[in-house]
């Protein structure tokens, strides 16, 4: 199966798994270091230095030139917070979250002063210098506060979405399905009913186990790989798996168990319904500092795809809580072919 042109709106760009950090901690220091969040406080400062030209401004010229100076300034001074909030990350941690406040404020004072110092520099004089660290200071805590709701809201969003998944995933019907077939096969093929209980149970602890936000594409891989054989031993050859794997996609950072209702997504829409059955062919690949996930099926002659994209939104959203607005996902029907397609950092 041919799936290299499907999603062509994509332009071609050039892990680890650890115990689960304290929510309370992550608000200011895991945040600080996304690239969504930095893009986010570079046009907040830019649109406060904007306002802040407006005073004593006579023109739009005067406005633009006073905006220009202050933007100067006020740009180094903010990623320079954000640097050093993002490298202290790990020491931050470990402080209360009241601390982590104390410090992103203090951190603001300081950089805002040396964004005075860089107008002093220019001959930008008088520099009011306590006036500019209460605002760099004023700045910072409104920055931290919006970094803090955002951790705060990502946790119901995470819940819900996991239950979701579990609620799509583990559907009886799939579960009677797999059973049956053990059953079917306990006479006939002893070792094939076994295999096929173990990939159950494999499937089942992953869904189960609590393994933080995010995972290993390698380990995603292997849970699709477990409902597949799964479902093979439903579907027999009416289900035609194709992989194509790069190992050096294998250690991207993905939320845990989002590969697998994909999957079981094109075999619903494209196996079941089809009396000749369908191709299923999963593919990760590495390009530079990106990793393409793909996941595509045929679909029967005269059919569109059906359902209500449950699974699909669960996944987009998970992936932007996770990477922001570092993944993309995007899926089509063309030609006969329905693909779905993610983008994360490797």
């Amino acid at each position: 199966m041919d799936d290299s042109q499907i999603l062509s709106a994509f332009q071609d760009l050039p892990g680890r798994t650890g115990p689960r950090p304290v929510r309370g901690a992550r608000a200011l220091v895991f945040d600080a270091c996304h690239v969504g969040v930095v893009l986010r406080a570079v046009i907040f400062v830019l649109a406060v230095v904007g306002v802040a030209g407006m005073y004593g401004a006579e023109t739009v010229v005067d406005w633009l030139g006073r905006a220009s100076v202050l933007s100067g300034a006020a740009v180094p001074a903010t990623l320079a917070w954000l640097l050093v909030a993002c490298s202290l990350k790990e020491r931050l941690a470990r402080l209360p979250l009241a601390a982590q406040h104390l410090c992103g404020v203090v951190l603001g004072a300081l950089a805002a002063l040396y964004g005075g110092g860089l107008l002093a520099m220019i001959g930008v004089a008088p520099v009011p210098w306590v006036a500019t660290a209460c605002t760099g200071a004023l700045l910072a805590w409104l920055l931290v506060a919006a970094l803090v709701m955002r951790a705060k809201g990502r946790m119901p969003a995470e819940t819900t979405a996991r239950l979701a998944e579990l609620q799509a995933r583990i559907r009886p019907h799939f579960l009677f399905n797999s059973l049956n077939s053990a059953i079917a096969l306990v006479r006939e093929d002893p070792a094939r009913a076994e295999a096929l209980l173990e990939d159950l149970s494999e499937l089942f602890r992953h869904a189960l186990v609590d393994r933080g936000d995010a995972v290993q594409l390698a380990q995603e891989v292997e849970v699709a790989k477990h409902y597949l054989d799964i479902e093979q031993v439903r579907f027999g050859e009416r289900l035609r798996v194709q992989w194509a794997l790069d190992p050096a996609a294998g250690g991207a950072r993905v939320p845990p168990l989002f590969l697998q209702p994909l999957v079981e997504n094109a075999v619903k829409h494209g196996v079941e319904p089809s009396p000749e059955g369908a191709e299923v062919k999963i593919t990760t690949q590495r390009r530079g500092g990106v990793v393409v996930i793909k996941v595509t099926n045929t679909v029967p002659a005269g059919q569109g795809r059906a359902g209500h994209g449950v699974a699909q939104d669960n996944v987009r959203d998970r992936l932007r809580l996770l990477h922001d607005v570092q993944a993309q996902f995007q899926a089509v029907l063309k030609d006969g072919l329905y693909q779905v397609r993610m983008e994360v950092p490797a």
